[in-house]
């Protein structure tokens, strides 16, 4: 089991720019699936990015692609999430969530993840 903490959210205006990170706890297996995920009021938790970290191949939700990007220091044990030129509709509770890698991709299928941070709160005024 991984623990995850997050931290770095906060209120920002439209347009602007906001990094989450991620604290990991020790890793007990060699390859996992690392995610951001956002759950806003009244709707469903989403995927927004995954990272694989056997090779740091990336995937990313539409809503967010050219915006967004995910990456990791291993050394440092932490998951990062870059959000830029961030709009309102992004407002939501960022959580990250990691499972152990057995497909070739990982995925941003939420049944997939059962380890989970507490989640931070980004908010965008427009």
């Amino acid at each position: 089991q991984v623990q995850l903490v997050e931290s770095g959210g906060g209120s920002v205006q439209a347009g602007g720019s906001l990094s989450l990170s991620c604290a990991v706890s020790e890793y007990t297996i060699s390859r996992y699936c690392m995610g951001w995920f956002r759950q806003a009021p009244g709707k469903e938790r989403e995927g927004v990015a995954t990272i694989d970290t056997g090779d740091d191949t990336t995937t990313y939700a539409d809503s967010v692609k050219g915006r967004f990007t995910i990456s990791r220091d291993h050394a440092k044990g932490t998951l990062y999430l870059q959000m830029n030129s961030l709009k309102a509709e992004d407002t939501a509770m960022y959580y990250c969530a990691a499972y152990p890698a057995i497909a070739r991709f990982c995925s941003l299928h939420r049944g997939l993840y059962y380890d989970w941070g507490q989640g931070t709160q980004v908010t965008v005024s427009s």
